[in-house]
């Protein structure tokens, strides 16, 4: 066989190897995105099926309440004969706050709260890990506190059941942390795709929730479209196909119609910054006050019961209500005193430390005023807006934009949810619009800007930025030295040492050209011998062991570098020539650069 026809198959084995590497790094990794859909899917039926039942035993049969169903959902149970009782809807939101309170504070106290908020600080900070405890807890708290009246929707719930998962997955597979919080990422898509049989949105929305910009986790999408499909199927399975709400085949035809959705962008900004600021005031309300944490819960319910007894539409989940606007079946009034009402139960019941999540009331608070604006302008200019109902899915995609600074994986969620696919371009303009009016504020507090603030992405970030600078854009920062001849006794070096301040010293021979280099450190202990003054020359103290850097080089490649050997300064050669020398590079004033780079880059990416 020739020599040719050997090296041939050699590449043919090295390559066949690779691919089969490939193949099996891709298959266990999809793997596990298929078996962290498959549990999540499992927790969005096992959570949904507590909240059904739930409702039906505490607010129907308890309190006589029954809520509408939106039309992608159906009671598993027969309604009771249990008549409407204001006064005990009045208190049920109490009794599940105290319930709810004493089982998170006492054993996952992180999982209080809208669980999206942790999973985002625990992918940022905590490295992707969340206590294997806390779905768990999450999932019986949550039910609780949202089947007892208590405003809060199942995104926030099932994010974290999802995201704990995911993130115990990975721990006990002994995976890093940045796999970790890929897998946690994941869960996150899963749960929350599922359960709002939305999937892709799901997958976008787990990219894109984790920072206040319109940035996605590039990483994340694939992963979380896995288990999100896989979560999906299976939720499905058992509680039927299709959208969660049923709308009419809405339409944009009329160009005109924009104007009324830019009033609608005005009023979703202001609602969503009202409810921010509500949310957040009775948070650090009930923060401030000195009683036990698993009584706090219990005011939250208590001051959501009386909002209820008044509007007990504004009670638990409220979807039914957002289909029925849809439908064009509520007035004006109904849907302002939903909106608002919302706002101030789900402040209460979740912002006091119950446990629920922000995107279900969102999309009813959103809906709820879509509809205002929309039967308004109906009113005023019929021929214009002549379907107010489809201004209620846009107010819905619109108002979860402003308080969570994720229009794209709204858009789609809402299209996903509603069935609503030819509103895009309406949709695309509200939620950018309202984007760009809210971003300075967010209901994620634990949301960053900006992969570049992310503690996650630190190293990276580290290893990007010090890649794309040359050691020729620091040619201002190489100092010129002098060169030491390669012949020069060592008593004639000593009369010069004494008057330079010079740590290296370049050897040189007798071309100019750069043969070696010591330190002071070299020659620290023969500085004083005296016996050898004049029998050594510089040449025999010098290394011909060069470590030299170039104009070309990056500076990642630059620190490694200085790390070898631990040295403090760099030999600076010329590209064409490593025999000359341009000079001499410092450690210090290399991470000054990079530092004062870093900076320049948050300062850009603030304006």
């Amino acid at each position: 066989m020739s020599t040719d026809n050997i090296f041939i198959k050699k590449l043919e084995e090295i390559l066949g190897k690779d691919r089969s590497i490939s193949i099996a790094h891709a298959g266990k990794w999809t793997f596990y995105f298929i078996f962290i859909g498959i549990i999540a899917g499992l927790g969005s039926i096992v959570f949904n099926f507590l909240c059904q039942l739930g409702a039906h035993y505490f607010m129907d049969f308890i309190a006589g309440y029954r809520p509408p169903a939106p039309a992608g959902e159906h009671h598993l149970l027969l309604p009771t004969q249990t008549h409407f009782n204001r006064t005990i809807l009045l208190f049920l939101p109490a009794i599940g706050g105290i319930l709810s309170g004493w089982l998170v504070y006492t054993f996952a106290p992180e999982a209080e709260g809208h669980g999206t908020d942790a999973a985002i600080d625990s992918y940022h900070r905590k490295g992707g890990f969340i206590r294997g405890r806390v779905p768990i807890i999450k999932t019986i708290a949550s039910a609780i506190t949202l089947t007892t009246g208590g405003s809060g929707g199942r995104e926030g719930p099932i994010a974290q059941i999802g995201a704990g998962f995911g993130s115990f997955l990975a721990t006990r597979l002994n995976l890093s942390n940045r796999e970790r919080r890929i897998m946690m990422a994941a869960g996150i898509g899963a749960g929350v795709g599922s359960i709002f049989r939305a999937p892709l949105a799901g997958a976008l929305f787990a990219a894109e929730v984790l920072y206040r910009d319109p940035e996605f986790e590039s990483e994340v999408i694939i992963p979380a479209g896995i288990s999100s499909v896989l979560a999906y199927c299976l939720f499905c399975l058992v509680f039927g196909w299709g959208s969660l709400f049923e709308s009419p085949d809405f339409k944009f035809q009329n160009p005109l119609e924009l104007g009324p959705y830019l009033v609608l962008t005005v009023v979703l900004i202001a609602t969503g910054v009202f409810f921010i600021k509500s949310f957040y005031g009775i948070s650090n309300f009930f923060k401030s006050i000195h009683i036990p944490n698993h009584l706090k819960p219990a005011i939250g319910g208590l001051c959501t019961g009386i909002i209820g007894f008044f509007l007990p539409q504004t009670l638990a989940f409220g979807y039914g209500f957002a289909q029925m606007a849809l439908n064009n079946e509520l007035t004006v009034p109904f849907l302002l005193f939903l909106a608002i009402g919302k706002v101030m139960t789900t402040s209460f019941s979740i912002g006091s430390g119950g446990s629920g999540g922000v995107f279900g009331p969102s999309v009813v608070i959103g809906g709820a005023m879509g509809g205002v604006v929309g039967r308004t302008f109906h009113q005023l200019m019929p021929s214009v807006v002549t379907q107010p109902g489809a201004f209620v899915v846009v107010g819905m995609a619109g108002f979860f934009t402003v308080v969570s600074n994720t229009p794209i994986s709204t858009i789609i969620f809402v299209s996903e949810m509603t069935n609503s696919y030819h509103l895009l371009l309406p949709s695309l303009l509200v939620c950018s619009v309202s984007y760009l009016g809210s971003k300075k504020w967010t209901i994620y507090d634990k949301q960053v800007k900006s992969k570049i603030d992310s503690p996650a992405h630190a190293g990276g970030f580290f290893v990007d930025i010090l890649q794309s600078i040359r050691v020729k854009d620091l040619m201002h920062l190489v100092k010129k030295v002098e060169s030491i001849p390669e012949d020069m006794p060592f008593l004639e070096f000593k009369k010069l040492f004494s008057e330079t301040k010079q740590h290296y010293f370049p050897v040189t021979d007798s071309n100019k050209k750069f043969i070696g280099i010591f330190s002071i450190n070299d020659i620290r202990s023969v500085l004083f011998a005296v016996e050898i003054e004049h029998l050594v020359v510089m040449k025999d103290i010098g290394t011909a062991k060069i470590i030299v850097t170039t104009p070309a080089d990056d500076l990642n490649s630059v620190l490694k570098k200085f790390t070898i050997k631990n040295i403090d300064s760099l030999p600076v050669v010329r590209d064409d020539d490593p025999n000359f020398l341009v000079g001499m590079l410092n450690r210090r004033e290399v991470i000054a650069f990079y530092n004062q780079q870093l900076e320049e880059m948050k300062r850009r990416a603030k304006k």
